[in-house]
C-alpha cells in the first residue's frame, strides 16, 4: 500500500491594508503589505492569484493565526474561509501588492470586507498561483471576461508585448465600471456594457467572440469569468475555429447562483465542466 505525500500548503503571508481605491460603482482596489510580503514569491504569471482567508466570526483563534496549522486542531467548519482572487500588481520594492473586489452591495463575503476595510486591518493570503502569461510568440491576442477576469485580463495586457495586436472584450454593468488599462496600441479594448442586465446572464460576451474578424496566424486566447459563458465560448474557440488546447487559456471564475463554496464543489460534475 503507498500512502500519497501531504500536499505541501503554498506560503502563507500575512498583510495590512494600506489604502483602497474605488475603481468603479462595483469595483474596490485593496492595496496592502508590510514585513509580510516578504514571505510571498512572484510566480511570474499575469493571472497569478491568492486564496485570501477569511477567519469565522465567533471563532477563537491561536495567534499568530496559521492558517493551515490550525487545520490539525479544529473542525472543518471553524476553518477561514477561502476566496480566490487575482493580483493586479506587485511592488516588491514598495513591499505592496493590489487586489480589486468586485462589490455588489451587501452580496458575499469577500466584496463587503473590501468595501468596508480600513487601513490597518489583516489581510491573510496564500499562494500564488497562476498558469498563465502572453505567448510571445503569438501573432495575435484574443482576451475576453467579465468584471471577475477583469484584474487578470488587465495583467494580461500590460504584459503584452509593445507591438502586439488583437482584441479584448471585457463585460461590465455600465459606463462607471470601465477602466483606463495600459494596453499596447494595437490591442483594441472593447467595453461590453450590460446596462443593468444581472451579471452571468447576458450573451454580450459570446456574441462578441463570435463576431471578432479572425486574423492569419497563431492566436494566444485568455478568455476567464463566468461558467457559463465560458462554456459558450469553448464552442466558439474549439468547434467553430479548431484552435488547439495550447493556444487557449479558458475558465470560469464563478457561476451565476453559486457562491465560492457551492461552486467549487460543482467543479467536478457534469454542470460544472468546462
Amino acid at each position: 500500500m503507498t500512502i500519497a505525500p501531504a500536499v505541501k500548503p503554498r506560503p502563507q503571508a500575512t498583510l495590512a491594508v494600506l489604502r483602497k481605491e474605488w475603481l468603479g460603482d462595483h469595483m474596490v482596489r485593496i492595496i496592502a503589505g508590510g514585513v509580510g510580503l516578504a514571505h510571498f514569491t512572484p510566480n511570474g504569471f499575469s493571472d497569478m492569484y491568492v486564496k485570501i482567508h477569511f477567519p469565522q466570526p465567533g471563532v477563537e483563534y491561536r495567534e499568530p493565526l496559521d492558517v493551515f496549522a490550525l487545520r490539525d486542531t479544529l473542525p472543518r467548519e471553524q476553518w477561514p474561509a477561502t476566496r480566490t482572487y487575482t493580483i493586479r500588481w506587485i511592488d516588491a520594492k514598495a513591499q505592496e501588492l493590489a487586489i480589486d473586489f468586485v462589490v455588489h452591495g451587501s452580496e458575499g463575503l469577500a466584496g463587503p470586507w473590501a468595501a468596508a476595510a480600513t487601513p490597518g486591518d489583516r489581510l491573510i493570503v496564500s499562494g500564488p498561483g497562476g498558469a498563465y502569461r502572453p505567448d510571445p510568440e503569438a501573432d495575435w491576442y484574443l482576451l475576453a471576461g467579465d468584471e471577475a477576469a477583469l484584474p487578470a485580463i488587465a495583467a494580461a495586457l500590460e504584459a503584452l508585448p509593445a507591438a502586439a495586436v488583437g482584441s479584448a472584450f471585457l463585460e461590465v454593468d455600465g459606463d462607471d465600471d470601465i477602466q483606463r488599462i495600459a494596453a499596447p496600441p494595437g490591442i483594441q479594448v472593447i467595453w461590453l456594457l450590460r446596462s443593468g442586465e444581472p451579471a452571468g446572464t447576458s450573451t454580450l460576451l459570446a456574441d462578441a467572440v463570435a463576431a471578432v474578424p479572425w486574423q492569419d496566424g497563431r492566436v494566444d486566447v485568455f478568455a476567464h469569468g463566468e461558467r457559463e459563458y465560458m462554456k459558450a465560448l469553448r464552442k466558439i474557440l474549439f468547434t467553430d475555429h479548431g484552435l488547439e488546447r495550447s493556444q487557449v487559456s479558458l475558465s470560469g471564475y464563478w457561476a451565476q447562483g453559486r457562491n465560492e463554496d457551492g461552486f467549487q464543489a460543482e467543479k467536478k460534475t457534469p454542470i460544472g465542466k468546462i
